[in-house]
């Protein structure tokens, strides 16, 4: 093998261990990276975990979005409410029989009152 040959193969393999180094630096960076990740992971698990099981700690909500403003006109509104009105009307109507019917009182049924019928004309 010729001078000149061999001095190019070892400076190669000397480059090659060089890098080689720095590689399984690096690598072993990553390893220890992803390691302690994995545990500020499970520990922010376990953390919530022990929150969770207090039920009396509550958390603060912070933020919190504004209601955003509904564009009606007067006469829309009082539509709305109306429907509104008589939807609640209806629903304590149900809770009442529900309540009576589960008490043993064979009481009769009787129609849920109809909202009045708002028209935007005002006929």
């Amino acid at each position: 093998m010729k001078l000149k040959n061999l001095k190019k193969k070892i400076r190669r393999l000397a480059k090659r261990l060089q890098e080689g180094g720095k590689r399984l630096a690096k690598l072993k960076q990553r390893l220890q990276a992803a390691e302690s990740a994995k545990a500020m992971k499970a520990a922010r698990k376990s953390a919530a975990r022990a929150a969770a099981a207090r039920p009396a700690a509550k958390k603060p909500s912070s933020v919190k979005k504004p209601k955003k403003k509904l564009n009606l006109s007067p006469e829309r509104r009082a539509q709305l409410s109306a429907e509104m009105k008589a939807r609640w009307a209806a629903k304590r109507a149900a809770e009442a029989n529900a309540k009576s019917d589960s008490a043993g009182q064979g009481s009769a049924q009787r129609p849920l009152p109809q909202p009045p019928e708002n028209k935007p004309d005002g006929a």
